[in-house]
């Protein structure tokens, strides 16, 4: 199976004249003239991202999608590649309806009837890992249930076994290889794609999204309804609504494209920095929007995530960039080791000035954030700054937002409509705001550790000093007593401070 599967991969690349990627090298470059004389049949006119692209349709939908991941990395792949790549779209055939009745029966052991009221067996939406049926639970709920194709994990590793392959080859021989890192691409891509193998995980991806958003003013996520959900198949709620890509539809529906759009920018922010939890696959099938202007969320399978000093850190950069403050923009970038420490402010200021002056005053429409990461990343390298794998996802959706506030509203102002929300979110970081947060989310830990703190000061000395402990201890009271009032005082503050955090979180 392995070996065919490697057959018709080394037939589509010779096809579509891919082999001068693997042997550009200047070792091996000699061997394309005889090869391609040897191929005569073959088609090799139009540009190497196009016959890119070609093949990967060809080859099916985990090359695909792995042409899709591959468009996000434009700091490691060349723009013209990018570009191309980024024209991939799911198009996959359904698998046929007995082999999805099939599997929900396997999964539930029981015949379907028995385990949803209604069932429709025309698939409503089909990708490349899962395809989704209407169905009716027993209590009458409407509901989606998401299935896995048939052999997706057998066919999964096998491509991506013979993708690491290619890769380890590509980084040998291909002159770029080995600052592109073909393999550490394929390594990410794995990672990916096998978070979306498991629809539990998903389940739980998008319950949190849900409790995230619990207020429903800007966000609706359909609520999972665990007790028919298994690694294989998910159940949540029919969720009604407009495809985003509807604009004649939504205007017909008389929904405000411009507040939709700019509700659009606060919620992505609000994933990002409030919650640093966020949905990573923002492309217009995954959206719809609700009667009343809401967005809807489809498909969690890729979710990404930020630390709190991820979150500090881009959204300083992002204010420091709004405000044009462009030297501050380099500070931090030195001061988080992004770039190296040796690193002129006075020159990377400049470089950052060049890339992000032209943009701003500007709408949507008069700017490509594709363009403008591009820059970005052609200085990284020119810098040598480390690109970090955690914000590849966040860059992938900037642009699904891009590609969504074009069609919604090319006269919205991003830098207007985000600039307001961020810097009310660092103030209630590291104002007063923050600070009470903190005391409140630390206050259980104090109200525990307090009456502790003489037991364990106890062992402390006795640990340390063995038998001389109690002369210690008996050394630190007189010393104690020296100086009373300080301590007292000390005590008090400390004893205040405490019981506001215990106040803060029970109240």
């Amino acid at each position: 199976m392995r070996f065919l599967r490697l057959l018709k991969i080394i037939f589509v690349v010779l096809r579509f004249g891919l082999d001068e990627f693997l042997l550009a090298h200047e070792r091996t470059s000699w061997l394309l003239r005889p090869l391609n004389w040897l191929l005569f049949f073959r088609d090799t006119s139009r540009p190497r991202a196009e016959r890119l692209r070609l093949a990967l349709e060809t080859l099916g939908p985990i090359f695909v999608k792995f042409g899709q991941l591959l468009s996000t990395r434009r700091d490691l792949i060349p723009t013209d590649i990018a570009d191309e790549l980024a024209k991939l779209q799911d198009r996959v055939p359904p698998f046929p309806s007995e082999q999805a009745v099939a599997l929900l029966e396997t999964a539930y052991g029981k015949r379907l009837s028995e385990v949803f009221a209604e069932f429709n067996e025309m698939p409503v939406a089909s990708a490349s890992v899962a395809q989704v049926h209407f169905a009716v639970l027993p209590d009458g709920r409407e509901v989606a249930v998401k299935i896995l194709r048939p052999g997706i994990v057998d066919t999964i590793n096998h491509d991506v076994a013979l993708l690491e392959i290619c890769a380890a080859l590509m980084e040998r021989w291909w002159e770029d290889g080995k600052r592109l890192k073909p393999k550490l691409v394929v390594a990410e891509f794995e990672k990916y794609l096998h978070d979306e193998l498991d629809l539990m995980r998903e389940a739980a991806s998008a319950s949190q999204l849900r409790r995230n958003f619990a207020d429903a003013k800007l966000l609706l996520v359909p609520e999972v309804y665990w007790d028919w959900c298994s690694e294989q198949v998910m159940v949540m709620e029919r969720m009604q609504g407009l495809p985003i890509s509807n604009i004649a539809g939504l205007r017909t529906a008389g929904i405000d494209l411009s507040k939709l759009a700019s509700n659009g920018v606060e919620i992505f922010y609000t994933q990002v920095f409030r919650d640093g939890f966020f949905h990573a696959d923002m492309h217009p099938g995954n959206i719809l929007v609700a009667h009343d202007g809401r967005y809807v969320a489809m498909d969690f399978g890729i979710m990404g995530t930020l630390t709190d000093s991820d979150k500090n850190y881009l959204a300083q950069n992002f204010i420091a960039f709004f405000n044009r403050d462009y030297k501050r923009v380099a500070e931090l970038h030195i001061e988080s080791g992004w770039a190296p420490a040796d690193t002129r402010v006075d020159e990377f200021e400049a470089a950052i000035r060049s890339v992000c002056e032209p943009i701003f005053d500007k709408p949507l429409r008069d700017v490509s954030f594709g363009k403008v990461l591009l820059r970005l990343f052609q200085t990284s390298r020119r810098f040598g700054i480390q690109i970090q794998p955690q914000l590849v996802l966040l860059q992938k959706t900037l642009l699904n937002i891009e590609g969504l506030g074009l069609q919604l509203d090319p006269e919205l102002d991003l830098w207007k409509t985000a600039k307001p929300w961020l810097e009310r979110w660092m103030s209630e970081q590291v104002g007063w705001r923050g600070f009470i947060k903190a005391l409140r989310s630390e206050a259980p830990r104090y109200a525990t550790l307090l009456p502790q703190l003489p037991r364990l000061l106890y062992q402390r000395l006795n640990d340390d000093s063995g038998a001389q402990g109690l002369p210690l201890l008996r050394e630190l009271l007189l010393q104690q007593k020296k100086r009373n009032d300080w301590l007292s005082v000390i005590a008090l503050l400390l004893g205040a401070a405490l019981l506001l955090a215990a106040y803060i979180h029970f109240a």
